[in-house]
């Protein structure tokens, strides 16, 4: 995952050999201090203060005249219009509106400069702009220690310190994201990722500045921060009415009384649009706060959505259309990524009214795609031309108009998972079965055939309960989940338990039901000593707003082990998905950690002869062991809820939503390694939360993931979170998984799906009276196999009769022959399961695939993209035989 994660980076970094255009880097200034343009505050925090020492002894090295701003000073117009430059060191968790006065003031002409992963416990929508401010994000750390290497430069260069004694680090990769970001310093290790990435308006250094355990020293971050600050210190001062110097040489204010990065958001109105029931509920129950919300932010107060639905910050896709395209330099390199990026929207396009027109019988290709093939040459001849700006609107118009050119006609039978999460702010809207009736409905109609039904959110189970202290506050008068089993099921619908594993209580939930903030929930409330902390002692950690259990404690196991057995023997749900089954987000090179409740450190210190509070991350070996040690505890947990599941009912499903992370940073960060769980046959269905912005960000992302072949039979069903996301974008995202080897999608959530999306679904993949539902792969891979196949065959015979198909006698004999050998088997297996058929189908399959290259030869010349598809429909056929042997197996 890390070297496709560097990837992304690679254009950004081989840019940088190149001219910066429109980036300013004047020389290094003798006398910094001499400046009277130069303002410069160096912003402070409870979360550097620690460091402050260290950092101020930096400072001093630098040679900067500077004033310290506290944090929660940010969001005074007066405080920030004093300076023109601001150092924000080791700063993990902001408010929306701290991040808002930022924006304003970096309008106005301020300039930003930051270090270690910037925002990374702030909400999603705080990361969401300071990615957008900061032209680009820490990604995931470093595994060993690397010294920095400046990226070649020639022509307008921006300045780098001279004569630098090589030192090793612990760093992480920043990733450029902005048209014009630039990564300036490499690391030196494996796939050099971007150590140092600056825009015109801001730095951002990929390490923990002025920590002593970072490994650098003074002379080597002092001199990276000044040159950083002498490239923004010609500045103007920054122009605004309220602007005023403040006196004295420090600024100071009083600590917020407020946990810093939790807003109390005011209850949204929904949507115009949105899946609601008809029916009006109470104020306090309008948004489901511990999920993506319902409405979409408000200007003066952002919302902030909950961080275990998302892996990387969301930015309104639309948001492109509206910048001002850049005018610095495409290079050569670059110019070849941009064009890919196009022609594999053209690919989809394509794809998608191929299917369209193989199942209505006539040819439907939009002039969109026409189009979007002479934009692309206008587009090199303006790279040649060295009108850049020019050049890269027209590929964001380009991009625009293929992306509304999907067809929205009637698609072919794909058997594939349609799987929707139905939140609980969702559920207590519909307030009774007839208002749930309605929502089942629209699902039923948009072709949904698994919804993901949100049983147990922050303690509370949505159903009354002879296991829990409490049913959900939220809910009085009905059996919500009763009621969903039998809806999803006459309409032909799969219903899966949605259950919160160690993530207990909730405080956003909490000022829903109108109980204290820091009422840790039902469960810990009862039981005290199941509780896990952080290694400060906290239950919660700083800047999140969830307690949770400790894995380790095996009452606290034994509770949710029987939590799930009620369900499923009370209720006939059709699978389970276990959500946070895993630890909090932790930073352990920033000395953050969790997992340290009683019975987790009575064990460890039983095992290793110390108690893990005791220990740090630059005690190595020990560190591990108390890592691996937390992470079987997530494993094992998983492995008895999948043993639970198999003796109850041998149909049951379970799926687990995850991060996309690289396994090494979630590890380390989350105790969460699916890959076990995947490769033990423990789960059906891995769901990644692969929640992006970018269309081709989110094909690098889920790529490596439905391609893993070391996850045993399970299946991968990529997470889309449509909060915010226009119906096209949405659209495509969908589109790239079927072009890929994936078996469905997974939508967040159902409170976010608008009327136009779903009036889409209606048309292309609904359910009519003219059709029986399709197979759902995890529950008839054989005969989703089958169906799939004969999808393939509809789309090879139009363009056969269309001529077409390009490929000459005896190719095509051979074709034809193979291809009807292989759908006979695969209809055979489909019908009568067995090991003798499943071998047969496999053989037609394996042979299939191995000459379909040879065949495909001069197609490809011409449809290089959609024989690249019809590949990867192949090997997800291969996937479905994998996985209904393995059921078959164990079943």
């Amino acid at each position: 995952m890390r070297s496709r994660i560097v990837a992304l980076a690679l254009v950004g970094l081989m840019a940088n050999t190149g001219s910066f255009g429109l980036l300013s880097f004047p020389g290094v200034a003798a006398s910094p201090s001499g400046n009277a343009n130069l303002k410069l505050g160096v912003v402070r925090s409870s979360e550097n203060q620690q460091t402050w020492e260290a950092i101020a002894t930096r400072l001093q090295a630098a040679q900067l005249n500077y004033q310290i701003v506290e944090l929660v000073a940010l969001e005074e117009a007066a405080t920030l219009d004093a300076f023109n430059v601001l150092f924000l060191p080791n700063i993990a968790t902001f408010t929306p509106a701290q991040i808002q006065a930022l924006e304003a003031w970096i309008e106005r002409g301020g300039r930003l400069i930051t270090s270690g992963p910037v925002g990374d416990l702030s909400s999603v929508w705080v990361r969401s702009r300071l990615r957008s401010l900061l032209g680009a994000y820490w990604a995931f750390p470093l595994s060993t220690p690397a010294s920095l290497a400046p990226v070649q430069c020639t022509g307008q260069c921006p300045p780098v310190p001279q004569n630098l004694s090589p030192q090793s680090l612990w760093g992480g990769a920043v990733i450029p994201v902005g048209l014009d970001s630039r990564a300036i310093a490499t690391w030196q290790a494996a796939d050099t990722p971007p150590a140092i990435v600056v825009t015109p308006r801001a730095t951002l250094f990929g390490w923990y500045w002025g920590q002593a355990n970072s490994g650098g020293s003074p002379e080597l971050e002092s001199a990276w921060l000044r040159t950083a600050v002498l490239n923004y210190g010609n500045l103007p001062p920054v122009t605004a009415p309220t602007a005023s110097t403040p006196s004295g040489s420090r600024i100071y204010r009083q600590p917020s009384t407020t946990v810093p990065g939790v807003a109390r958001p005011p209850v949204p109105s929904p949507r115009q649009g949105m899946l609601r029931s008809p029916q009006t509920a109470p104020p306090m129950i309008r948004a489901n706060q511990d999920k993506p919300i319902l409405a979409a932010p408000t200007p003066s107060v952002p919302q902030s959505p909950s961080a275990d639905k998302v892996s990387e910050p969301v930015i309104p896709a639309e948001r492109l259309s509206r910048v001002s395209p850049s005018n610095l330099p495409i290079t050569p390199v670059e110019a070849i990524a941009l064009r890919q990026d196009v022609e594999q929207l053209i690919g989809r396009v394509e794809s998608t009214s191929l299917a369209v027109s193989a199942v209505n019988g006539t040819a439907t290709r939009p002039g969109a795609i026409a189009q979007a093939r002479t934009a692309l040459d206008r587009f090199q001849a303006l790279v040649e031309q060295q009108n850049y700006a020019e050049a890269r609107q027209q590929l964001i118009d380009t991009r625009e108009q293929l992306i509304t050119a999907y067809p929205a006609r009637r698609l072919p039978e794909t058997a594939e998972i349609r799987a929707m999460w139905l939140d609980r702010g969702t559920i207590v809207q519909a307030g009774s079965e007839r208002g749930l009736a309605q929502i089942f409905d629209r699902l039923a109609a948009a072709g949904i055939n698994t919804v993901f039904f949100e049983t147990v959110n922050a303690g509370y189970p949505i159903y009354p309960s002879n296991i829990a202290p409490k049913a959900n506050p939220l809910v009085n008068g009905w059996d919500p989940l009763a009621s969903a089993v039998k809806l999803a099921h006459e309409r032909g619908i799969e219903l899966h338990a949605w259950v919160w594993a160690f993530a207990v209580g909730n405080e956003r939930h909490n000022v829903l039901a109108n109980l204290p903030r820091n009422y840790p929930g039902p469960i810990l409330s009862a039981h005290p000593d199941w509780a896990s902390y952080d290694n400060r002692g906290n239950l919660i950690p700083r800047g999140q707003d969830k307690p949770f259990l400790d894995p380790a404690n095996p009452e606290a196991r034994r509770y949710l082990l029987s939590l799930i057995d009620e369900i499923v023997t009370k209720y006939r749900v059709d699978g389970v998905q276990l959500d946070y089954i895993r630890y909090p987000f932790q930073d352990p090179s920033a000395e953050r950690s969790y997992g340290y409740g009683k019975a987790a450190r009575e064990q460890f210190r039983a095992l290793a002869g110390v108690d893990p509070r005791q220990i740090s991350p630059r005690q190595t070996e020990l560190w591990q062991r108390w890592t691996d040690f937390r992470v079987q505890q997530v494993n094992s947990f998983v492995a008895d809820v999948s043993q639970l599941l198999r003796r109850r009912r041998s149909d049951l499903t379970l799926s687990v939503a995850v991060f996309p992370l690289s396994e090494h940073e979630r590890i380390h960060k989350l105790q969460q390694h699916w890959e076990t769980w995947a490769r033990r046959g423990d789960v059906d269905l891995v769901v990644p939360m692969t929640y992006v912005a970018e269309s081709d960000r989110f094909g690098r992302l889920t790529l490596p993931l439905i391609t893993n072949e070391s996850l045993g039979s399970a299946l991968v069903v990529p997470g889309i979170r449509l909060l915010d996301l226009p119906k096209a974008i949405a659209v495509d995202r969908i589109q790239l998984l079927r072009d890929r080897p994936a078996l469905g999608y997974a939508l967040f959530a159902a409170e976010n799906l608008t009327r136009e999306l779903e009036t889409f679904l209606n048309s292309t993949q609904g359910a009519t009276s003219q059709r029986t539902p399709s197979a759902i792969p995890h529950r008839q891979p054989f005969q989703a196999a089958s169906t799939r196949y004969a999808a393939l065959q509809q789309e090879w015979s139009f363009l056969s009769n269309q001529n077409q198909l390009r490929m000459r006698e005896p190719a095509l004999q051979a074709f034809d022959r193979r291809s009807q050998a292989l759908s006979a088997a695969l209809k055979q297996l489909a019908q009568q399961p067995s090991p003798r058929n499943l071998q047969a189908a496999r053989q037609e399959l394996q042979a299939f695939r191995q000459e379909f290259p040879n065949w495909m030869s001069v197609q490809r010349l011409e449809q290089a993209y959609q024989v690249s598809t019809w590949e990867n429909r192949l090997a997800s056929i291969e996937l479905l035989l994998n996985y209904g042997e393995q059921r078959n197996a164990t079943r």
